[in-house]
């Protein structure tokens, strides 16, 4: 069994055949499927495919790209959005200096209202991260020194020192398909150094399709490929890998964990 904890099924991408994809998913034998936040005007829809599909589940966010489509922001705003019995994640928030498409300093302030939000919750945090490690490592130890909270760098391509600094405070870090490609080798030894207990795989579709389906629009049954490349990386078994993989999403996502565990998991 195979969990696929971070994707974005309600982007336009998927319109027109969502019922193949979960298909298909089902057949590479994915049994859960996070689909993220990105902003707030679309967690309906979100909310939508999680009930239609029982194996889909909800986080709640805004993404850094969108920070400035909603500058008053705060962590209430979230928390309220967290009583469905699907949403199970805060995020995908983070910081972003690759694009700039918002402000430093308002990816910052949105950033830490879901930090409040997982620490009023109690649910993880989904980071999303891009050439901004040391203002991340900043902003998460600052808030965790606070009062503690847990969560996941989604789609990890950082740093070593940002890696051994999420697995310091207690979060995971999940490979996606750029485990894959060919350029990053140096991603794929953090991710050989990484303890068992605290990895998790994932897609980030319609995104980083992995090889062998680069170029193509990515879905989550392709998670199986992430799967066998950490598989070989680690040299693992594969269905070794497959189930702690799952027991991590399981355990992190704990609000989701008892049924997941009763329905799906355990598969």
């Amino acid at each position: 069994m195979l969990v696929d904890s971070h994707c974005h099924l309600d982007f336009n991408d998927f319109e027109d055949d969502m019922d193949e994809i979960i298909d298909r998913a089902r057949e590479n034998g994915v049994n859960m499927i996070l689909n993220a936040g990105n902003n707030l005007a679309e967690l309906e829809n979100q909310l939508a495919l999680s009930e239609k599909y029982p194996f889909v589940y909800a986080a709640v966010g805004v993404h850094p790209h969108n920070a400035s489509e909603y500058p008053n922001l705060i962590a209430q705003d979230l928390i309220d959005k967290t009583e469905h019995k699907k949403v199970i994640g805060i995020g995908e928030t983070g910081l972003d200096y690759y694009y700039d498409y918002a402000p430093r300093d308002l990816q910052i302030k949105l950033l830490n209202e879901h930090i409040i939000a997982a620490q009023e919750t109690g649910l993880p945090l989904i980071i999303h991260n891009r050439e901004s490690d040391d203002d991340m490592i900043k902003e998460l130890g600052r808030a965790y020194k606070e009062k503690i909270f847990t969560g996941v760098i989604h789609c990890f391509s950082s740093s070593q020192k940002l890696a051994d600094f999420a697995l310091e405070i207690g979060f995971y870090i999940s490979a996606s398909g750029m485990i894959t490609f060919n350029k990053c080798g140096d991603l794929r030894e953090i991710f050989a150094k990484i303890p068992e207990d605290r990895l998790l795989i994932e897609t980030d579709s319609p995104y980083l399709a992995p090889v062998p389906m680069r170029g193509r629009r990515n879905e989550p049954g392709f998670v199986k490929h992430t799967a066998e490349k950490l598989a070989q990386i680690r040299n693992m078994d594969f269905d070794k890998l497959a189930q702690l993989t799952s027991d991590n999403f399981c355990n992190l996502f704990r609000k989701a964990s008892d049924k997941g565990r009763r329905d799906y998991c355990n598969d």
